[in-house]
């Protein structure tokens, strides 16, 4: 997934960033898409949710406390997971209960 210009502008006004370092926040936002797909199933940067979570594993990289990310927002990472799975199952069997 590409990073759009608005969402790097978002990114960079949250972060009172300057524009000199937008590759690297490109690469940055880029990645914790990634990763956060990975744990949390097909987002897009539409869901609010997946976006505040995108918008903080980044900023956790780009201080170099990545490594808290995961137990401090454990929870959302969760709950987005939980809420895939759900809409995933609701699809695949309409008819299905959880």
């Amino acid at each position: 997934m590409s990073i759009t210009n608005e969402i790097l502008i978002e990114f960079k006004e949250r972060m009172r960033l300057e524009d000199d370092e937008d590759s690297n926040l490109t690469r940055i936002l880029s990645a914790s898409i990634v990763a956060l797909k990975n744990n949390c199933g097909e987002y897009d940067m539409e869901n609010e949710s997946f976006k505040e979570l995108v918008f903080e594993r980044s900023r956790y990289a780009y201080n170099d406390a990545l490594e808290y990310f995961n137990t401090n927002f454990l929870s959302q990472i969760n709950s987005l997971a939980v809420a895939k799975a759900l809409e995933e199952i609701q699809v695949g069997d309409p008819n299905a209960t959880v």
